[in-house]
C-alpha cells in the first residue's frame, strides 16, 4: 500500500472543505447542538432528580460518546458519498489507486474529522457543563478505540452497500446509528431491555462500550474481559465490513456497473 495514493483521498477532501464551507456546517455544528441542548436537559434533570446521580457525567458522557460513533462513521460515508454525488468514481479507479488505497484514503479522512468533532463537543462540554473527561484518564481510551474502530466498519459497510444498490441506497444508511441506539444501552443498561433485545446487543460491541463507561463513573470496576470481548468484535466488524467492500467492488468492476452509476439505482 502506497502513502502517496492515500494523501491525494485526503487532499481531495481537504479542498473539497477548503472550496465549500458549508461542508464544515454538520461536522462542528450537529455535534455543538447535541452536546448543548442534552447538557441543558441534564442540567434540569439535576434540579428535580434525588441529590447525589450526577447526569451530566451519565447522560451528557453518553451523549458525546454516541456523536462520536455516529461521526467516525459518517466520515467514511460521507467522503465516499462525495463521489458518489459527483459521479467521479471512473475517474478514481482509472488511476493506478487499489480498492486498498482508497478505503485507507476513506478512513483516514474520517479519522481527522471524528478528531475535530471530539475536540469541539469535549470544549463545550467542558466550558458549558464542567464534565472533564481527562479526569478517568487512559480508563477510556480503550472504549473510544472500540468506539471508532466500529465506527469505521459500519461506515465502509455503508459505503458497500451504496456501491452496489446505487446513490439511492444512501437512504439507508444515514438511520443506521438510530436503529442500533436501542440495542447498545447509550443511556440505560442493558438489564432494562427485553430478553431478545440483550441477546442482540451483546453481539454489538458499542453495548459494552456504554456499560464499561457506566460501570467507572459510577466507582466500580469493569472486567477486562468483557473489553477484551469488544475490541475482537470491533476488529471482526472491520474485517468483515472490507471484505463486504471488496467483493462489491470486485463485481461492479467485473459487470461494469462503475460505468453504468446513475443517479438513483445500478442494476
Amino acid at each position: 500500500m502506497r502513502w502517496n495514493p492515500i494523501r491525494a483521498i485526503l487532499l481531495r477532501q481537504f479542498y473539497l472543505m477548503r472550496g465549500s464551507p458549508a461542508r464544515l456546517f454538520p461536522l462542528i455544528m450537529w455535534v455543538a447542538v447535541d452536546i448543548l441542548l442534552w447538557g441543558f436537559i441534564t442540567k434540569f434533570l439535576e434540579t428535580v432528580a434525588a441529590p447525589g446521580f450526577n447526569f451530566v457525567s451519565t447522560l451528557l458522557g453518553a451523549v458525546l460518546l454516541w456523536d462520536f460513533f455516529g461521526r467516525v462513521m459518517l466520515g467514511v460515508t460521507t467522503a465516499f458519498f462525495e463521489d458518489v454525488w459527483s459521479r467521479n468514481f471512473l475517474n478514481i479507479f482509472a488511476t493506478p489507486l487499489s480498492i486498498a488505497e482508497y478505503v485507507a484514503g476513506l478512513v483516514l479522512t474520517s479519522v481527522i474529522t471524528s478528531l475535530i468533532a471530539l475536540v469541539v463537543m469535549i470544549v463545550l462540554a467542558s466550558a458549558a457543563f464542567g464534565l472533564s473527561f481527562f479526569a478517568y484518564g487512559a480508563m477510556l481510551a480503550p472504549f473510544l478505540l472500540v468506539l471508532f474502530l466500529t465506527g469505521i466498519a459500519l461506515g465502509i459497510f455503508g459505503a458497500g452497500i451504496v456501491l452496489r444498490l446505487g446513490p439511492a441506497a444512501e437512504w439507508l444508511i444515514w438511520p443506521i446509528p438510530a436503529l442500533i441506539s436501542p440495542f447498545v444501552g447509550v443511556f440505560y443498561p442493558l438489564a432494562t431491555l427485553p430478553g431478545w433485545m440483550q441477546t442482540i446487543a451483546y453481539a454489538l460491541a458499542p453495548s459494552y462500550v456504554f456499560e464499561g463507561v457506566r460501570a467507572i463513573v459510577a466507582g466500580q470496576t469493569y472486567p477486562a474481559t468483557h473489553l477484551l470481548w469488544a475490541t475482537g468484535l470491533s476488529a471482526l466488524y472491520i474485517v468483515l465490513a472490507i471484505g463486504f467492500f471488496v467483493r462489491v467492488y470486485r463485481r461492479a468492476v467485473r459487470t461494469g456497473l462503475l460505468a453504468r452509476y446513475s443517479a438513483e439505482t445500478v442494476s
